[in-house]
């Protein structure tokens, strides 16, 4: 009798070891998805927007004399995250990727990165912002981009959306690093990060 038990707890957990493993996990209501490579989602986009977090700004945060106007104020890109930007813009274009519409927060690490990548015209939306010092406050912030999302045209073209780790990871579930992206469905609440 106790081999026979042994054997159903041994078939029990050869079963649940032979099940397909879901690479998906629900955050915030939110699908997460595991990784795409550029390469693959230029052949097929996934989503109508492309989050990507602004490229190398040593430090964290901002001073506490931050004022939007001035870049002086805020923490910035660095040689190598200016580099980094120019060269995500290339290998974007090279995919053949392009976009319908560039929206940036209007922190300067995030306008220098879209103008540095040259996908477009770059226009700032107060809704990328980071909440992160509380310098905005994150739930109208996240509502309104929520409501900007929601209202993207159904043109099929892309959106690229720079902007900050938080706002990344609070709509999507995903972390990224600095230069980073997130193919987003606006629809379907799905997510997929991006290796470039």
């Amino acid at each position: 009798m106790r081999w026979a038990v042994r054997f159903l707890g041994l078939a029990f957990g050869i079963f649940w070891l032979a099940l397909p493993v879901k690479a998906e996990i629900l955050v915030e209501n939110t699908l997460v998805a595991n990784t795409l490579a550029a390469a693959d989602y230029a052949k097929a986009p996934f989503g109508s927007v492309l989050f990507v977090r602004h490229a190398l700004a040593p430090g964290t945060g901002d001073p506490r004399h931050f004022t939007i106007d001035e870049c002086a104020t805020q923490r910035n890109l660095d040689a190598v995250g200016r580099r980094q930007a120019v060269e995500l813009g290339a290998q974007l274009r090279g995919l053949g990727l392009s976009f319908a519409r560039v929206y940036s927060s209007q922190w300067c690490r995030c306008r220098e990165t879209a103008e540095l990548m040259q996908m477009g015209p770059v226009a700032d939306l107060a809704y990328l912002n980071s909440f992160y010092q509380g310098i905005v406050p994150r739930g109208p912030t996240l509502a309104g981009l929520r409501s900007v999302l929601d209202a993207l045209p159904d043109d099929g073209g892309i959106t690229l959306m720079v902007t900050h780790f938080v706002t990344i990871s609070a709509i999507t579930g995903i972390s990224v690093p600095s230069g980073g992206g997130v193919a987003y469905d606006p629809i379907s609440g799905k997510a997929v990060k991006i290796t470039f």
